[in-house]
């Protein structure tokens, strides 16, 4: 369906009906937790619903108990690719 399209409108095109089914999972998901129940069942799946705790780490609370060497020894430093998708105006064509 896409494999006629240059790999920029596929990547742009898929990464925006991604965008559409991350907002319909949401709130599907929201519809699940709605329920008040722990299992809905389904045809082809369950969903479970959980509660976990989890602990997040204050960045800038340490960075106050920690001088500019520790930080700098505690920090790692990644490279990270980045693609973006860019719609084009009828002035760029």
């Amino acid at each position: 369906m896409l494999d006629n399209l240059s790999l920029a409108d596929r990547f742009a095109t898929l990464t925006e009906r991604l965008k559409e089914l991350e907002a319909e999972v949401k709130a599907v998901r929201e519809q699940i937790i709605a329920t008040g129940q722990e299992r809905v069942t389904g045809e082809f799946a369950d969903a479970i619903v959980s509660l976990s705790e989890r602990s997040n780490f204050d960045q800038t609370l340490a960075k106050s108990f920690l001088n500019a060497e520790q930080i700098a020894a505690c920090t790692k430093k990644l490279v990270v690719t980045t693609v973006r998708a860019k719609a084009k105006t009828a002035k760029e064509d």
